[in-house]
């Protein structure tokens, strides 16, 4: 009787052993050890976001301060013989004025870039820069495109 069981459990014993023995090797894909350190590494953001404005003329205008009162713009125009009015102002007054010629006309999108240097009357205040098409029929604006210069 006991030779019976014998030979009743030893094929058990060597698939129960069997079983154990895949399962440890599927397991130990992931095995953690405890010798081993996790560092952190703080990186900075290489990458800025560039804020872009846009409106019917002007598309893709981006902005970047190069210098404390040096403002440089890029985008592109569909303006009226290739060229925009620009002027910067403070909530109160006007502190800089003039106009930029893109390198095509409308109906076509001219690409233009160009630097302002301006400073502030008051330390305070808050510089806006609105770049606009002259209307040909009385010089009033149109399309504005109102900037704030940070």
């Amino acid at each position: 009787m006991k030779i019976k069981s014998t030979i009743w459990l030893l094929p058990l014993l060597l698939f129960a052993c069997n079983k154990e023995k895949s399962d440890a090797s599927k397991s130990s894909d992931t095995m953690v050890f405890t010798d081993t350190t996790q560092v952190v590494k703080h990186i900075e953001l290489q990458n800025i976001i560039v804020k872009q404005y846009a409106n019917q003329r002007f598309r893709q205008v981006t902005v970047e301060k190069v210098a404390d009162n040096k403002f440089q713009l890029q985008g592109q125009a569909q303006v009226f013989e290739a060229t925009f009015n620009w002027v910067v102002e403070d909530g109160h007054n006007e502190l800089k004025k003039g106009y930029v010629t893109t390198d095509a006309g409308a109906p076509e999108w001219g690409k233009f870039d160009f630097t302002i240097d301006v400073e502030k009357k008051e330390e305070y205040s808050t510089l806006n820069l609105i770049l606009f098409e002259a209307s040909a029929q009385d010089g009033s604006r149109q399309y504005e495109l109102p900037i704030p210069l940070k």
